[in-house]
């Protein structure tokens, strides 16, 4: 699931008037009546278009009960739709009078339009890749390890579909039975986009088909879309033939559809190249650099962006040097030292179903404890529970190392921390902490929670704004922001896993512009990934064949951790004795949004 410092974006508008000091709303005018509407019908056709986002949300009921059944539309028609439905959209939004918005309504009517039109200036722009994603329209492949609905579709299933009763049961049949045309209608572009000299890396199409065998092999009955659903309704006291059931659906429809894919990419495969970098399709290098200003919500530059990196890892380096050699490691450079730590007995958990049970304890207890100390930094304190659970095996090979999505709308389903346990040596103890302060408390799920707590927030952007560069940016905070919390006072090792969490964002900075821009090879990055940090060569290699795949989103969380230190130095520097470290934070209750609009809605508070 971060930065503003050069920040001039040609789509934001600037936000002229002072906000609340607490981020709450003030009294609305007229306008903001007028924009609320709107705002309001944009957030109702955006679950129009995908009833798996409702489902996601838990909307999936009352009037739009009949979605629990349906599956996005991915076809390339869709698109053609979605870019008409957004440029209607700016039409719309160009009819607010902006002056008389009131001060938080501008900051809505702002975002509302950035996103909207990027949205459409990009999908018109490049009509290539994947549709059903975050990061559309700047996911440029449409099947890979880390995306196509074989990817992610058996997983929506599993964390999303609730199975309370009978018609919840029929309504995943339904799904399970219109899966075969996600997978047809990727596949179709795949072929289409190949055919225009767009296909992922060698080394990725490979990773795809192991996946893509692994969830074709065994029976159909062993198949997660049949032992998910008989799970389920078991939990639920759900009688009947569901497993059986699901296992036709998958023998009759849905192997056939993967053998397709499969032929498909093995086909393709041939004319693969295993050059890393997206410069080598079509507009290649305009295409990383709108990806990269997508995004960063920023308008920094490729060679900046590998700068920027550069620069603090060296500095980030000279700080480890410090602290490592405080525990007597003094030599071989910082990453070796890092590989010799990360090797040593106290700091592995075993390999084994015990060992993993075991560490996910371990990060549940963390959770728990930041919890107590959250009250220091924040006056908006959610509830917000989270769930912490390793990456399904099934996808473990191509997935993140870790990741966190939202708790559901209705609260029936709490947030979620996934982290891949495929090798538990991958995760050295001291390094763990940080991972958790990321993703979960006070990272991702604890913003995400004030974010939805927010009531007077229009839905559209409490659950439709998804900015990587605020998103991931503050969840880098959050780790920095655990260290003055004073967690790693009595835990030197553990501010040793935090600095190298920081420098491995800062080492994202370099290799991905590295491969992007500057056209280094797959091996020339891995190689500075792994020298750099310290990470096992595998975890390492997963890393950089996931910027391979999603050029730019690497260089979200770095610029955007500089950002938000950035402006709270900025804001700290404005108010004197008068900062509040609370009240800085209740900007979070304004919801996501670009960079550019953060740095003014925070010095307007300030």
């Amino acid at each position: 699931m971060n930065r503003r410092d050069l920040l001039k974006s040609a789509a934001a508008v600037a936000v002229t008037a002072t906000l609340p000091a607490t981020g709450s709303r003030a009294a609305t005018t007229p306008e903001d009546g007028k924009l609320r509407v709107m705002l309001d019908r944009f957030w109702e056709q955006t679950l129009d278009e995908s009833p798996q986002y409702a489902t996601i949300l838990g909307l999936d009921t009352g009037a739009r009960a009949g979605q629990r059944s349906q599956v996005d539309d991915i076809s390339r028609a869709s698109r053609t739709r979605l870019v008409a439905s957004r440029r209607d959209r700016l039409k719309q939004l160009a009819t607010i009078d902006r002056s008389r918005l009131s001060p938080t309504a501008r900051i809505d009517h702002d975002v509302v339009e950035y996103q909207t039109r990027i949205a459409a200036e990009g999908s018109a722009r490049y009509s290539f890749g994947e549709d059903a994603n975050s990061y559309s329209p700047y996911s440029p492949y449409a099947v890979s390890q880390l995306s196509g609905p074989y990817q992610s579709f058996p997983d929506f299933l599993d964390s999303n579909h609730p199975v309370k009763t009978a018609a919840d049961a029929e309504a995943w049949l339904a799904r399970v039975a219109a899966y075969p045309r996600l997978l047809d209608a990727s596949t179709d572009s795949l072929r289409a986009d190949a055919a225009a000299g767009v296909l992922a890396p060698d080394f990725a199409l490979d990773a795809t088909l192991a996946q893509l065998a692994a969830q074709r092999g065994g029976t159909p009955t062993e198949s997660k879309l049949a032992t998910s659903l008989a799970d389920k309704a078991r939990a639920s006291g759900v009688g009947g033939d569901w497993q059986a059931r699901a296992a036709r659906l998958v023998a009759a429809e849905v192997n056939p559809a993967l053998d397709r894919q499969i032929a498909a990419l093995r086909q393709l495969r041939a004319k693969a190249s295993p050059d890393a970098g997206i410069w080598k399709i079509p507009r290649g290098d305009a295409f990383y650099a709108d990806a990269l200003a997508f995004q960063t919500t920023t308008n920094l530059t490729p060679a900046a962006v590998h700068q920027l990196g550069l620069d603090q890892v060296a500095d980030l380096t000279r700080r480890l040097d410090t602290l490592l050699s405080a525990q007597g490691l003094t030599r071989g450079s910082v990453g070796a030292r890092l590989v010799e730590l990360g090797k040593r007995p106290d700091q592995i958990w075993p390999n084994t179903d015990a060992g993993r049970t075991a560490l996910i304890a371990s990060l549940n207890d963390q959770v728990a404890e930041m919890r107590t100390r959250l009250p220091r930094a924040f006056s908006t304190l959610p509830k917000a529970p989270v769930d912490i659970v390793r990456v399904p095996p099934d996808i473990q090979d191509g997935a993140p190392n870790g990741y966190a999505t939202s708790a559901s709308a209705d609260g029936s389903r709490p947030g979620r921390f996934y982290i891949n346990l495929k090798d538990t040596a991958e995760w050295p103890k001291f390094g763990l902490p940080s991972l958790t302060y990321h993703e979960a408390l006070p990272g991702h799920q604890w913003a995400g929670a004030i974010q939805q707590s927010a009531g007077e927030l229009p839905k559209l952007r409490r659950y439709g704004s998804n900015f990587a560069a605020y998103d991931e940016g503050w969840a880098l905070y959050a780790e920095g922001l655990a260290d003055e919390l004073g967690v790693y006072d009595a835990d030197p090792l553990g501010r040793i896993g935090y600095l190298q969490s920081l420098m491995f964002r800062a080492a994202r900075l370099v290799v991905d512009t590295g491969m992007h821009y500057k056209r280094w090879s797959r091996e020339k990055a891995s190689t500075y990934f792994a020298d750099v940090l310290g990470f096992p060569a595998a975890r390492s290699q997963r890393e950089i064949d996931r910027y391979c795949i999603w050029p730019g989103q690497a260089c979200a969380y770095k610029v955007g951790h500089t950002q938000w230190v950035r402006l709270r130095d900025m804001a700290k520097a404005k108010q004197g004795a008068a900062f509040d470290l609370r009240r800085f934070h209740q900007v979070l209750t304004l919801g996501g949004m670009p960079l550019v609009i953060l740095e003014r809605a925070v010095m307007e508070q300030a």
